[in-house]
């Protein structure tokens, strides 16, 4: 981070977070008068975090090269950040310089291809950076309607997400789901502020769609673990579907997804139709 050129990205995710938390949540005694900010004021997250004012407004300004450790750690207890946050500070506030250059284009492990292969009942797929599909198996290409219309190397979970009609009728609550894909995007972009790809896609996102917009501007991270979600598939109907991401200690940027499914449940049944037709249909 040059000294004279401020950090937009840290500026306005500082912000965000500060701007969410009232003095009460925060333990600081509330006064009477019209509060000209929401949230904490920079002189109240310097208080908490243990820093002068001057520090923090630099640091929040995008203009503090020598941070250390031990105030990132204050400023994100202050800011009440959860690990997922804490980590996109973090990436943030040091990032490496360097010019933008394209990223090289990704394969997926040899190891996760073998579990696509061995994987049929379910849906299953591998994610790398910017949300790039790598590899789906057969029933998860059936899974997502207009997937299979796609081209190899261009398939793009966000893209299909906001760009794609078909998505806002698979997902039963897409709002949740698309802002957890911005959210991906985000915690992406700070471990990776010099891909041009990234940009790319953001601006094309952006441009596409006004719900992406807002939401990229909200400066939300977030990172898939586990869950539940609904569906209404075209074919298979109403399902309810468990997810696992699983990401590989060696490869952070490739994520496996699986779907689960309760036996024996209605969506079970619902799962077990869509796989048949699927394995008919690739005879």
């Amino acid at each position: 981070m040059d000294a004279d050129v401020p950090d937009t990205d840290l500026r306005e995710f500082l912000r965000s977070r500060r701007a969410r938390i009232s003095p009460e949540q925060a333990g600081l005694p509330e006064f009477p008068g019209v509060r000209r900010v929401p949230g904490l004021r920079r002189e109240e997250v310097a208080q908490l975090a243990g820093v002068s004012v001057d520090y923090y407004v630099r640091l929040e300004r995008g203009r503090n090269t020598h941070v250390s450790v031990s105030v990132l750690e204050a400023v994100a207890r202050a800011l009440q950040l959860d690990d997922t946050e804490r980590d996109h500070l973090f990436a943030l506030a040091k990032p490496t310089r360097r010019r933008p250059r394209a990223t090289p284009a990704q394969r997926p492990r040899q190891g996760l291809l073998r579990v696509l292969d061995n994987v049929a009942d379910i849906p299953a797929l591998i994610l790398g950076n910017r949300l790039d599909v790598l590899a789906m198996n057969r029933l998860a290409c059936s899974f997502y309607p207009g997937f299979d219309h796609v081209l190899t190397g261009d398939w793009n979970m966000a893209r299909y997400m906001f760009l794609d009609n078909a998505a806002r009728d698979l997902y039963v609550d897409w709002s949740e789901t698309a802002r957890e894909n911005v959210g991906m995007l985000r915690l992406y972009s700070s471990h990776h502020p010099h891909d041009p790809r990234l940009a790319e896609l953001v601006g094309e996102l952006s441009e596409g769609d006004q719900d992406f917009r807002r939401w990229w501007a909200e400066q939300d991270v977030y990172r898939p673990k586990y869950g539940t979600k609904r569906y209404r598939h075209p074919v298979a109907g109403d399902l309810t579907l468990g997810f696992e991401a699983l990401t590989p200690a060696d490869n952070p940027d490739q994520t496996l997804g699986l779907y689960t499914v309760e036996p024996g449940s209605p969506s079970a049944n619902a799962l077990r139709i869509l796989a048949g037709r699927t394995a008919e249909a690739s005879r």
